[in-house]
């Protein structure tokens, strides 16, 4: 099925009829995602308040090591199998996951000042996700400096496959060293450790950041390939009109 949609034009097809419903179903799980963390779930009885940003901070993050994960897969097809739509998807996915990334520095740095007292201590986890931000900035950068499209896309896969180990880095600091932030508390061994009342928005906010992402990518792929066609057809026709006076020459001499 994979190998079938891999080709530009079939998948295309495919992206105008997901593209429609991912992007309601990820504007009303934002929405609802919301609406039921920030004004419906009770208060937290230590954090008060506080514990609302964890409705905006953790799909963010969830969602900036998912990015960046399907970004350094998606590499990996590219940079071994030379894919266009592979490359084209990793291309895609920077952008958004650098978003995402920002998004729950920002938010954890609001809900680190009332929590530690400061709104940035040089914890594991917050320089992991840190460190993934530059990442995303520099597989940005990279394809944007190098002139050849070519080997940008290579060398920028590369950056994008070795930065994917900092993703268990991310995922295990909180085990790995001193941490101030608190371990894994959603999906652990034994069930969740937050009550169903203040769980269900914050899964159906990460559903809908999730069909958000899907949404944007499948845009700015389709983006992406229709601007590479016409790139494409224009050096083609940059060819044939440099080779035509070449072939008039010919005949001339030859009569």
């Amino acid at each position: 099925m994979f190998s079938y949609f891999a080709n530009p034009e079939r998948f295309q097809n495919l992206a105008k009829w997901l593209v429609p419903p991912l992007g309601v179903l990820g504007i009303l799980g934002i929405a609802v995602g919301y609406i039921g963390g920030l004004f419906m779930v009770p208060v937290d009885y230590q954090q008060g308040e506080a514990v609302r940003m964890m409705y905006v901070h953790v799909p963010a993050a969830w969602l900036a090591s998912f990015a960046y994960a399907f970004m350094a897969m998606a590499s990996l097809i590219s940079f071994v199998w030379r894919h266009n739509l592979a490359d084209a998807a990793a291309k895609a996915a920077a952008p958004l996951g650098a978003a995402f990334t920002f998004l729950a520095l920002l938010t954890g740095a609001l809900w680190g000042k009332p929590m530690w007292g400061a709104y940035w201590v040089w914890d594991a986890r917050l320089t992991s996700m840190l460190v993934m931000f530059f990442l995303y900035l520099g597989y940005m950068a990279v394809r944007t400096i190098v002139p050849d499209e070519m080997r940008a896309a290579r060398l920028a896969a590369i950056t994008a496959m070795v930065g994917a180990i900092n993703l268990p880095i991310i995922k295990f600091s909180v085990d790995w060293w001193s941490s101030l932030h608190q371990s894994a508390s959603v999906f652990r061994a034994g069930g969740s450790a937050i009550d169903g009342s203040m769980l269900w928005p914050l899964l159906i906010g990460a559903l809908g950041y999730t069909a958000f992402f899907g949404w944007l990518v499948l845009v700015q792929m389709q983006t992406e390939l229709d601007q590479r066609k016409t790139a494409r057809l224009q050096r083609r026709i940059a060819g044939a009109r440099v080779s035509r006076p070449e072939e008039a020459q010919r005949s001339i001499g030859d009569d």
